[in-house]
């Protein structure tokens, strides 16, 4: 005999003596929507095994070994049901990139990196229009870009907001933007170090602090990159100390790009960090090439490299790889660059580490960018799962699920309900033919989207049905931290 759990309003209620089930018998209706048959696989309890998952009000109320009915029915046999796929690192936070999120898999895409300068003007300009749930954390970048007076339409700064070293005001002024935004809800502080290269440790570490008093992870683009000195070696212990000294969750975005052939050194810091009790977390993406706006402080660097490096940037517009000459003109024109820095090596062993977080850093405007965008979910089961099998279909679903989930739940409770498939848990659900699920977008063709995902639910509702994106459906809610009075 077996006990059951079944959610039942807002009751959990223990059913033993069911000789047949994990959920209801076929007798049983009244949800809202069933995934029929599939192989629901969660990250969280180490289910793997053939099951119909009942769904009503948004929320997971049955998971059973007989079979449900409901109002709608969708086929699930010989595909996998996972949890929805949860991007920390989504810049795309409009509905052409909403579109790909949802067809790579993702249910929650979040712009936590760079972040927002008003978060509560974040959250109401998307209510009732994303396909996926959405969510961001209070920006230091754009803060510091205000505090200094510094205008325009690029999102990441050119002049005294990257550049400039803050007074005392500044530094007032930017702590009470940082504490207003977390009082507004932010999921936590984003940072990029290497785009304000005017920003002192004392700076880091005050707002580090800042953090820390609301218990809200630092999402952090490290001060610099690669294995020079200063390379990503001391940009990493920067921001652990910071971490260490000041008590505040840290999370260090893209790990693989940041590191190149400091990988393996990197992947240590970030091990023995946590090993030493620090709440350190990281991530990375599936391409070995990166992508930036040329104009910005992280490519001051290369104002007068060798003439090989040029030809390891290619300018997205047109394709071209660049000369000395053609990056001059670039960085004065402004735009978006693809950096060919990594290598398939390097990338691999990111990737493949239990200590990584599989997050895209993506987005798109006009069709433009990369192709990490509309692929790195499908990338990750297609080319690490299937082909080189070096990472397991269990493991690839943590990294991409349940991971990023346990990241933001201290901080945002609500994500104590993303990530994993069990009754009471949030709907948002991924269904996909592991035989077939691949990437299809390119450096040629950034925007081509994923394919083997057959069915996309957000908060039970399908975005994604029969491998069709839905016309007209916004079911996203906001993924946001409690908000203070």
């Amino acid at each position: 005999m077996k006990s059951v759990q079944i959610l039942l309003g807002s009751r959990l209620i223990l059913l033993g003596t069911l000789a047949l089930g994990a959920g209801c018998g076929p007798e049983s209706s009244g949800y809202d929507l069933v995934l029929r048959g599939g192989r629901v696989m969660d990250p969280e309890s180490g289910l793997n095994a053939t099951r119909d998952v009942g769904v009503t009000n948004g929320k997971i109320t049955a998971i059973s070994e007989t079979q449900l009915t409901g109002a709608q029915t969708l086929d699930a046999s010989g595909m996998v049901v996972a949890p929805g796929f949860i991007d920390l690192h989504a810049h795309g936070q409009d509905e052409e990139n909403y579109r790909l999120y949802a067809m790579d898999g993702v249910t929650t895409a979040l712009e936590l990196e760079v972040g927002t300068e008003d978060v509560d003007a974040f959250y109401d300009r998307r209510a009732g229009t994303a396909r996926v749930n959405y969510g961001a954390s209070i920006s230091h970048v754009r803060s510091r870009m205000q505090v200094f007076g510094e205008t325009g339409t690029s999102l990441l700064p050119e002049g005294e907001g990257g550049y400039g070293i803050a007074t005392p005001a500044h530094l007032g002024e930017l702590r009470a933007r940082l504490r207003r935004g977390l009082a507004q809800g932010a999921l936590g502080v984003g940072m990029g170090l290497q785009y304000t290269p005017g920003a002192t440790r004392s700076e880091v570490l005050d707002m580090f602090r800042v953090a820390a008093e609301a218990r809200a992870p630092v999402f952090v683009h490290v001060r610099a990159f690669g294995p020079s000195d200063p390379g990503s070696i001391t940009s990493f212990m920067e921001v652990i100390a910071a971490a260490a000294i000041t008590g505040a969750p840290l999370h260090i975005v893209h790990l693989n790009s940041m590191s190149l052939g400091d990988t393996p050194a990197t992947l240590q810091i970030v091990e023995e960090a946590r090993a030493h009790g620090l709440d350190v977390t990281t991530e990375a993406y599936p391409y070995s090439a990166g992508m930036t706006e040329i104009q910005s402080a992280l490519l001051d660097q290369y104002d007068n490299a060798p003439d090989s490096i040029y030809a390891k940037l290619q300018w997205i517009a047109t394709g071209e790889r660049l000369t000395r000459r053609s990056f001059r003109a670039y960085r004065r024109q402004g735009g978006m660059v693809i950096l060919h820095l990594n290598t398939p090596e390097m990338e691999a062993l990111a990737i493949e580490s239990p200590l990584t977080i599989v997050a895209s850093d993506g987005g798109l405007t006009d069709g433009l960018g990369h192709p990490r965008t509309a692929g790195t979910f499908a990338r990750i089961l297609a080319h690490y799962v299937r082909d080189r099998r070096t990472l397991s279909l269990m493991d690839a679903l943590r990294k991409m699920s349940l991971m990023p989930a346990q990241r933001l739940e201290q901080r945002a409770p609500m994500f104590l309900d993303k990530g994993r498939i069990r009754v009471g848990a949030d709907a948002d659900l991924v269904v996909f033919d592991p035989s077939t699920v691949s990437d299809r977008s390119t450096y040629q063709d950034p925007a081509a989207p994923a394919k083997g995902f057959h069915h996309v639910l957000v908060a039970g509702v399908p975005v994604i049905r029969d491998g069709t994106l839905q016309d007209g459906v916004f079911p996203g809610k906001p993924a946001r931290a409690p908000v203070s009075p």
